[in-house]
């Protein structure tokens, strides 16, 4: 079958090459792959610009649904023919705290798609059924592949954050995590809502209202501080980082309001200094927020299924396997906010 390997660590080792149908074991299925979308970290991975490790050679892709191929011995409540999402975290110890509490995303074994084990940018891939979840007939592939950066967004701004109507929040970065961030928070009641961007970012301005913005702000241009407090004098309820720059964290510092709170959903390239004075005087709240777990997942499969989400609004490119450098080339130069591959 053809696949999408990175086979070294160095700037577009990537390529199309044809590998075997993977094999399953008793608690696995062999998934038929029906859309994979591009993360924004298989674009990291493919230009190795990533500050994760990377076992290479691996197939790239952890964003994807299918059909059930085959299904091992083991599996009970899935059979041949099913339409499915599968969650990222591959490999899990299934034995520790996390695992054993719900949280297996925060598992220290945990090993995801498309950096750790072979991923779905391919005809088939091998995933353990405790990954998967049915979807209705009516919730095509190419969105249900959404259902990853979906289950991001919702677990940063619907489980580790407090959204209460009527609260401001600021996003940092209309990438397509947070952009989905910004829907989720305008479905939490946030209002005024506020996504701040680059120069670069202004054609994704228009996207950002169309999910629930009531304001945006190019920070290269504008003062994001002054915005804020105009409609928040005290400054913003919450802001989230989700951005990709290491710098973006202190802007976050800067508009929350006293006891406010920070979420941080993006990876951040370099360490850089960051004064935490202003955290402490301001008794503000900073919480990480990385993956998702079942719950977040059966959650955010019906709002897709329900289109409350707009995930056509995030879609700029669909295109076979094989134009898997255009898909990927489209999201590297802004292009689009996200591609699909249909296998």
């Amino acid at each position: 079958m053809l696949a999408v390997v990175q086979y070294a660590l160095a700037p577009l080792a990537v390529e199309l090459r044809d590998i075997p149908t993977p094999e399953f074991e008793d608690d696995d299925v062999l998934l038929e792959v029906g859309a994979v979308s591009v993360c924004g970290s298989d674009v990291h991975q493919a230009w190795n610009t990533h500050s994760w490790p990377v076992n290479v050679p691996v197939v790239l892709g952890h964003e994807f649904g299918g059909t059930v191929a085959r299904a091992g011995r083991n599996v009970r409540g899935f059979r041949e023919g099913d339409r499915v999402v599968c969650e990222t975290a591959a490999r899990i110890c299934g034995d520790c705290l996390m695992c054993r509490s719900g949280r297996y995303q925060l598992c220290p074994s945990r090993k995801g798609f498309g950096y750790g084990v072979d991923g779905a940018m391919a005809g088939h891939v091998r995933v353990p059924a405790r990954c998967l979840h049915h979807i209705p007939d009516a919730l095509p592939f190419d969105i249900a592949c959404l259902s990853e950066p979906h289950a991001v967004a919702a677990n940063a701004m619907l489980v580790n954050s407090t959204i209460r109507p009527g609260d401001a929040v600021v996003v940092l970065g209309p990438g397509p995590i947070g952009l989905l961030c910004t829907r989720m928070a305008a479905l939490a009641g946030a209002h005024p809502l506020i996504v701040a961007g680059l120069s670069a970012d202004r054609s994704r301005f228009d996207t950002a209202r169309q999910l629930g913005a009531t304001h945006t702000c190019d920070v290269e241009t504008e003062d994001l501080g002054e915005l804020v407090r105009s409609v928040r004098p005290l400054g913003a309820d919450l802001a989230c980082d989700a951005t990709g720059a290491s710098n973006a964290f202190a802007d976050a510092v800067r508009v929350v309001r006293p006891d406010g709170q920070i979420t941080k959903v993006g990876w951040s390239p370099e360490n850089v200094a960051i004064d935490m004075n202003p955290i402490v005087h301001q008794n503000l709240r900073v919480q990480g927020s990385f993956s998702h777990n079942h719950a977040v997942w059966e959650r955010v499969i019906g709002l897709l299924t329900d289109g409350v989400t707009f995930p056509d609004a995030l879609i700029g490119l669909r295109a076979p396997l094989e134009d898997w450098r255009n898909a990927f080339d489209a999201m590297h130069t802004r292009k689009v906010i996200k591609s699909v591959l249909l296998p």
